[in-house]
C-alpha cells in the first residue's frame, strides 16, 4: 500500500513522519509543537502562544487534507508541567466548537525541540 499523506507550508517535521497519514474514513495527524513552525518566535514559558502555535501548525495541514476542526474526533495533548493545564486548556476550548472531540492530556518528562506543549489529533472524514 502506498500512503497517502498531507503536508503543509510552514510547518517543517523535526523527524522522519508525515505530518498527517490518509487512512481512508481516519485522517491520522502527527504531533505538532511550536517549534515545528520555523517562523515562530522563541515562545519558552508561554503555554498559550505555544497551544495556539500547535494548532495553527495543525489545522494547515488540515487544510491540505480538505478539513476543518469539526472533523477531529479525538485529540492528544501533551503537557511537560500539569501546572500549565489550565493556560493550554483557554486556548483549546476556542479551537473548537461543542460537542467538543475526545481528548487526553498526559504530563510527560520532556518534548521535541524543547516544546512545553505538543497536540496530536485524530480526524474523520464526513460522509459525502
Amino acid at each position: 500500500m502506498t500512503r497517502k499523506v498531507y503536508d503543509a507550508n510552514g510547518t517543517e517535521p523535526s523527524g522522519p513522519y508525515s505530518h498527517a497519514v490518509d487512512a481512508g474514513e481516519y485522517i491520522y495527524f502527527s504531533g505538532q509543537t511550536a517549534k515545528n513552525s520555523p517562523t515562530a518566535k522563541d515562545m519558552t514559558g508561554d503555554i498559550a502562544a505555544q497551544t495556539q502555535q500547535c494548532f495553527d501548525n495543525l489545522f494547515e495541514v488540515m487544510k491540505e487534507a480538505n478539513l476543518t476542526s469539526d472533523d477531529v474526533v479525538k485529540v492528544n495533548v501533551y503537557l511537560t508541567d500539569m501546572n500549565n493545564f489550565a493556560e493550554m486548556n483557554a486556548v483549546y476550548e476556542k479551537q473548537f466548537a461543542a460537542p467538543y472531540p475526545a481528548r487526553t492530556c498526559v504530563a510527560v518528562l520532556a518534548l521535541p525541540l524543547g516544546a512545553e506543549v505538543e497536540i496530536e489529533m485524530v480526524a474523520k472524514r464526513s460522509a459525502s
